[in-house]
């Protein structure tokens, strides 16, 4: 099988996220999405990132009714901080049968040559970039993927909760209702 990996820290999910997933899966030779929640991002600060459990719940809520998206936090058995080429190695032999393709924004397309073991990734997997802001630099064998722009950010929708924002439509009902259940980002 041919899957997609979304990797992120989905802090929180949002629909600019399951608009890029579903645009993947409908849109290229992908056959399911698995969204990894990251535990911790080394380019990210740490200090707004919910426990990596309320995150995997939140993506399951999300995803929860439709068929050919996976949540996974094998990442929690590796090292932190994060970095993909060791996540890479590790499905690699979990899933010997299975071929990945990661999927990155625009913006860390930019930083892709500064990411740990990034030639050896470019080996291991193809890379499926969406724009973010038009001007990607296309290196290697990518493939740029004409996805829907979203501009929202998990940072924005954590700000507008803490100021007791309503944020209806960009996050799933499920995802609002755990958000307000567990008292988040106030």
């Amino acid at each position: 099988m041919k899957i997609g990996l979304f990797f992120g820290s989905f802090n929180p999910v949002h629909i600019g996220h399951l608009t890029i997933a579903n645009y993947f899966r409908e849109f290229t030779d992908l056959e399911e999405i698995w969204f990894v929640v990251s535990p911790q991002n080394p380019w990210k600060s740490n200090e707004s990132l919910l426990r990596q459990e309320q995150r995997v719940e939140m993506v399951k809520l999300a995803i929860s009714n439709e068929k050919g998206y996976r949540v996974d936090d094998f990442e929690k058995q590796l090292p932190t901080p994060s970095y993909t080429y060791q996540s890479l190695c590790y499905l690699a032999k979990q899933y010997p049968q299975d071929d990945f393709v990661l999927i990155m924004g625009g913006d860390n397309l930019d930083l892709f040559s500064k990411w740990r073991n990034w030639v050896e990734i470019m080996e291991m997997v193809e890379v499926y970039v969406y724009p973010r802001s038009g001007k990607e630099k296309v290196i290697h064998q990518i493939k740029l993927v004409p996805a829907p722009k979203v501009e929202i950010s998990s940072s924005s929708i954590r700000e507008w909760i803490k100021q007791k924002k309503q944020v209806p439509f960009m996050i799933t009902p499920e995802v609002q209702h755990y958000i307000n259940k567990h008292n988040l980002y106030t």
